[in-house]
């Protein structure tokens, strides 16, 4: 992949570019010219394929992620009166889609030292609060939470887990991968995600009823498919509309290039990883910088760096423009959701109540990491960084 030059400056690193070659070109042509462009036969092989990948019962490919927690919700009975608990340390669909369905969100603060989020609080939620009716954990960056401890609390409880696994593809645990080991998994494909097909995303799920009122609603509430209606020697025209859905299909130019990006998944994976950990070891030994952290499964979406904050006379924000001056392209994630306004004015969040998720978001920044980097952009970065901490260092 090319970086843009800057005159008189160091290359510019994007933050993100996503890995197509000409095999995901050729799928998308295929598709132009079969003539069929919308959901046919494309997204049912991809969900075949997914669902073989990480060893689920159903796969079922929707628009966005944001689509399929929705829909999640939806088959687990988020509707008004209910309520989901997450983390406030995330991008705002995760919550805004209970809003969605006429329900709202209850929040419980990221564990001490991780990104995710904590299960002794919430424990501490489900007790307070009886119209929790799904937990939904976040696997922030790609590493998975502990869905040990939070499937126990769940089922001593009885709340359904909708995994938010936007991050977590492939990451594989123990237990089988991140995003099957709930009642109900959501995966992102989005642009930047670490397979892509440009807008889209799949729910998992070994629960047939889940599965059943997912492929209802994300059609409209209609009985058939579209390939069916209009490919079958029956009556294309009839059917029967049972539920009030939505529209969230996924269309086949886009799965087409997901069953490419899919035969690379553990590739890409391993060069995410292998920069990841190039990262980590630049950086492990100065006193000023802070390195994720890492685990079993971890499938590296993003690598979060913390500044520390004591030992330096610039703050997080300071030191990103710094980087972005040198040509690093950077990104923070997440807002969390507390200093939302709809949040805030919905839910009754405020700072105080989220310390851990507060100091995670004052001080961290998501560096450049995509499988295509080469060398050269890998050092620039790390030497980037590395000469910004020793310039502005305090100690």
């Amino acid at each position: 992949m090319a970086i843009s030059e800057r005159s008189g400056q160091e290359p510019n690193v994007p933050f993100f570019l996503p890995s197509i070659g000409t095999e995901e070109e050729q799928a998308v042509l295929r598709v132009m010219r079969s003539g069929w462009l919308t959901t046919g036969q494309e997204a049912p092989a991809f969900e075949k394929e997914f669902a073989d990948f990480v060893g689920c019962k159903h796969a079922l490919a929707v628009n966005s992620a944001t689509s399929g927690l929705m829909l999640s919700m939806s088959a687990c009975g988020i509707r008004a009166g209910t309520k989901i608990l997450t983390t406030p340390y995330t991008f705002v669909s995760t919550a805004t889609t209970a809003f969605h369905l006429g329900g709202g969100a209850v929040y419980a603060d990221t564990e001490e030292d991780g990104y995710n989020i904590d299960p002794a609080q919430i424990e501490q939620k489900l007790k307070k609060d009886r119209s929790i009716r799904a937990i939904v954990p976040v696997h922030m960056g790609g590493l998975p939470c502990n869905m040990t401890e939070i499937k126990r609390i769940a089922d001593f409880y009885g709340v359904k887990v909708i995994e938010d696994a936007a991050h977590a593809f492939p990451s594989k645990t123990a237990q089988g991968y991140a995003g099957t080991l709930g009642d109900a998994g959501v995966f992102s494909f989005y642009a930047t995600k670490t397979i892509t097909t440009g807008e889209g995303g799949m729910i998992c799920t070994n629960n047939d009823t889940i599965a059943e009122a997912v492929r209802i609603m994300r059609m409209h509430g209609i009985d058939r498919t579209v390939w069916d209606r209009y490919t079958s020697k029956n009556a294309s025209w009839k059917y029967d509309v049972v539920k009030a859905g939505f529209k969230c299909n996924l269309p086949d130019i886009l799965a087409a290039i997901g069953r490419e990006q899919l035969k690379k998944a553990q590739i890409l994976g391993e060069k995410r990883k292998k920069i990841a950990l190039r990262y980590t070891e630049a950086f492990k030994n100065f006193d000023f910088l802070e390195c994720p952290p890492d685990g079993e499964g971890n499938a590296w979406h993003l690598y979060l760096l913390r500044i520390c904050r004591e030992k330096l006379s610039i703050n997080r924000d300071e030191f990103g423009s710094l980087l972005q001056q040198r040509g690093i392209n950077i990104s923070v994630h997440f807002i969390p959701h507390f200093h939302f306004t709809f949040f805030k004015k919905h839910c009754g969040l405020n700072v105080r109540s989220f310390p851990h998720a507060q100091k995670l978001y004052e001080t961290t920044l998501s560096l450049p990491l995509w499988p295509d980097m080469d060398d050269a952009m890998i050092e620039q970065v790390i030497q980037t960084v590395t000469d910004i901490g020793k310039n502005n260092y305090e100690n």
